[in-house]
């Protein structure tokens, strides 16, 4: 297997803060690119109604008494055993979403799923966090993420009974908002897909190839792990 070269100290420690001057360099414009979020403008939501693991529930009052909130579309299939794995795994790393009440903010799942299908599903892969059904209800295709389109991950602001919609992502957009992929990207040998640009020798599969499918996080965090 191809390994990186082998240097004294000196020359790595180099190498080191010639990379690290990049990564502080990201590092401050992601906090730009924070600042212009927070100067985003906001479009007012209709008053729209989803269900929740006690029934129908106003968007309003899925804040939980908080000022804001972020909603994760999680893709659903109709009738299939799994679901999507991409969103599967995604949403397992959420485990203690505690600390987000320090910020006055909330994170749930809004699915197009029938609301106890969502929920068995949840409960089949180990998921904790709070579930929502839009599947009588516009709100997930207002949002992008209607019915066969996709996955996305939304943030709302609420006053009173009125809520704001003031920020968007999808595709690798969501990718930044785990630690998953930070991770991995810090190891020699990186995702080892073959799209990345890796030395020559690097192991390297197709993209995806090591993601956790549906049954794989079941088999980790499900009720029989």
């Amino acid at each position: 297997m191809a390994m990186p070269p082998v240097v004294d100290q000196a020359t790595w420690r180099k190498e080191l803060d010639a990379l690290r001057a990049r990564e502080k360099a990201a590092t401050r414009e992601l906090d730009a690119i924070a600042a212009q979020r927070r100067r985003l403008p906001m479009v007012r939501m209709p008053d729209y109604t989803l269900v929740g693991a006690e029934g129908p529930v106003r968007l309003a009052d899925i804040f939980d008494g908080r000022s804001q909130l972020i909603v994760y579309n999680h893709m659903w299939n109709p009738g299939a055993e799994w679901q999507c794995g991409g969103c599967t795994s995604f949403t397992s790393v959420f485990t203690r979403l505690g600390f987000l009440a320090n910020y006055d903010a909330r994170f749930v799942i809004v699915t197009q799923g029938p609301i106890k299908e969502a929920i068995a599903y949840a409960d089949r892969v180990g998921n904790k966090m709070d579930w929502y059904s839009t599947a009588d209800s516009p709100f997930g295709a207002d949002v992008d993420a209607g019915p066969n389109g996709g996955f996305a991950l939304n943030v709302f602001l609420r006053d009173g009974d009125t809520v704001y919609r003031t920020w968007h992502t999808s595709g690798r957009g969501v990718e930044q908002l785990t630690h998953t992929f930070a991770l991995v990207d810090t190891l020699p040998y990186g995702r080892q897909e073959d799209w990345q640009d890796s030395p020559a020798g690097w192991p390297q599969s197709p993209a995806y190839s090591g993601w956790l499918d549906s049954p794989d996080v079941a088999r980790l965090y499900g009720p029989d792990a």
